[in-house]
């Protein structure tokens, strides 16, 4: 599966503005709040709970940040490409400029995996990631996407 097949258009964001971890996963938080009509404080709460475990900088100027929340049915995804990178306390030290969120349902633990890896995977290479990181709008980001 692609990512353009995981992420819908209208949870794509170009040039989001946050200068701190904290204030990208708020951030992230309320966005996607609002496009589930579920509270945002509950959604950081679940975020940082999981941050607390680990953190989900996984290198190369990607995070992944992820958690489960009760009430989804489904799996929720929205892709951020930042306006300028920051520290995210990511495994390697970088700073990250792309996060891609992964709200899943408490009760889909195979299903929450399988979305990570799909998520994870086309990210490490390192052409891909220049492509994303050259797009220079939400359609042209999509096309990247979908290409792989």
């Amino acid at each position: 599966m692609s990512l353009a097949e995981l992420i819908p258009p209208e949870q794509v964001i170009i040039g989001l503005r946050a200068n701190h971890k904290r204030q990208l996963l708020e951030e992230l938080a309320r966005r996607a709040g609002a496009a589930l009509s579920r509270d945002a404080a509950e959604i950081l709460r679940v975020l940082n709970g999981r941050e607390q475990l680990g953190s989900t900088g996984l290198g190369r100027g990607f995070a992944l940040p992820h958690a489960r929340l009760p009430g989804l049915t489904r799996p929720f995804v929205m892709f951020a490409r930042l306006e300028r990178p920051i520290d995210y306390e990511a495994v390697d030290g970088q700073p990250v400029d792309i996060a891609i969120l992964l709200l899943s349902p408490t009760d889909s633990s195979a299903e929450h995996l399988s979305t990570l890896a799909a998520l994870s995977r086309p990210l490490r290479e390192q052409s891909f990631m220049q492509r994303v990181r050259e797009a220079r709008n939400a359609t042209e980001l999509r096309a990247v996407m979908a290409a792989g």
